[in-house]
């Protein structure tokens, strides 16, 4: 019996997607309130539909930010300029509903004014910030890639950015803003990429543009150039399986096509799948709700494992519980992956001793309270290589092993 090949898929979509603009108002409206107030609390959503945004939630900030105003900022350089491409920026209609945060949530986030935390020592404040709310979260990281991330969302998110690229630069034309990507691997029996076996993209385009002409462009511009600049000879790509706009076209696109909502593409920002999802979205929120720092800081805790070469693959589990600092658990798990004698119990136990995973402790190792998060909303918030994401630093390797040896 020949045995069964094991393919893994992964999808990403591009910033036009509706969803995607969604998580990048949000994102774009918490920069503009933490650039002026790095204390701002900020939990806002977006939904959008055929020509009208509705954007609600909470914020308590000395800071102000005109909504609409950063709407239609926000869809004109996604490129929504036009009521020809589905959506014109400076017509479509905004809504705004946003009130206070809950004086009962922020009681737990924040037991001390603004002069007893100056007073403060570290410590203090650290114990006096609890976790924004109660949930689980996830980090992960493998050496599949240099990005330390699974290879089918990594090459998924490389090819929705390089079809944007295309799209605005004019390398491509008659290409719209709306589109989605997906990339399917094989795997060998030691659960190593062997070859890529399937490549989709779905992309709003102009009428005129005809389906042969396009999968012709896009081959040449954004499907090959990716995998040759991404794979070189590591893992075949010579014979994939190509498929653009199985339906035929797409041109109808955006909030005119489906209707978008912040927080719905948790998994396109995450793994992918390889990993758990605790459920809780990140954009739109400020660092202390932990369904954002903590993920962050459980992808720093697994990265830094893996590059210190104590395991292959690694995922993270930590949960909180409302108005309470020190997580209720930590779970390291690696798959039976661990190198060089090391075991499991030895790096959670090392995990214990070097990562502090308080909230407080997480927003400051990772320097959270600045407005960064619009750039994390559209192609991934893992496996990207820019310095405003601290989370991304392997700066614990030295310390994880010392700790080891110690033990």
């Amino acid at each position: 019996m020949t045995e069964e090949r094991k393919l893994i898929s992964a999808e990403s979509v591009t910033e036009g997607h509706p969803d995607k603009v969604c998580d990048l108002i949000s994102d774009s409206i918490l920069d503009d309130l933490l650039a002026q107030d790095p204390q701002s609390h900020v939990a806002v959503e977006t939904s959008a539909a055929t020509g009208v945004f509705l954007v609600f939630g909470e914020v308590t900030s000395t800071g102000y930010c005109d909504v609409q105003s950063k709407v239609r900022e926000v869809l004109h350089e996604i490129g929504y300029t036009s009521s020809q491409v589905g959506l014109d920026a400076d017509s479509c209609g905004v809504m705004v509903a946003i009130t206070g945060q809950s004086a009962e949530i922020n009681q737990g986030v924040a037991r001390l004014d603004a002069a007893e935390e100056s007073k403060a020592t570290r410590e203090e404040r650290y114990e006096a910030q609890g976790a924004g709310d109660q949930g689980v979260m996830f980090g992960y990281a493998t050496d599949e890639t240099k990005a330390l991330m699974p290879l089918p969302i990594h090459l998924a998110h490389k090819l929705a950015y390089r079809l944007t690229q295309v799209r605005k630069q004019g390398i491509v034309p008659h290409l719209r803003p709306d589109g989605k990507t997906q990339v399917t691997i094989e795997y060998d029996e030691n659960n190593r990429p062997l070859r890529v076996d399937t490549v989709l993209i779905s992309t709003q385009h102009d009428p005129e543009a005809t389906h042969d002409w396009l999968a012709a462009q896009l081959k040449e511009h954004v499907i090959d150039p990716v995998l040759d600049e991404e794979l070189g000879d590591g893992v075949k790509h010579d014979d994939y399986r190509q498929l653009v706009n199985p339906t035929g076209s797409f041109i109808l696109g955006g909030p005119a096509a489906d209707a978008g909502l912040t927080g719905r593409k948790i998994i396109v920002d995450t793994y992918g799948g390889a990993a758990h999802h605790g459920g809780g979205a990140f954009s739109g929120k400020d660092p202390s709700k932990v369904d954002r720092s903590a993920a962050y800081a459980t992808r720093w805790v697994a990265k830094n494992i893996v590059a210190a070469g104590l395991a292959h693959k690694v995922e993270v589990q930590v949960a909180y519980a409302i108005g309470v600092a020190d997580p209720v658990s930590v779970n390291v798990e690696t798959f039976g992956t661990e190198e060089n004698g090391v075991t499991r119990a030895q790096i959670a136990a090392a995990v214990r001793k070097v990562f502090d995973l308080r909230p407080a402790a997480i927003i400051d190792e990772l320097d959270l309270k600045r407005p960064i998060y619009k750039k994390t909303a559209a192609y991934g918030h893992f496996g990207r290589d820019d310095a405003d994401f601290t989370w991304e630093r392997t700066d614990k390797v030295d310390e994880l092993k010392a700790a080891i040896a110690s033990l």
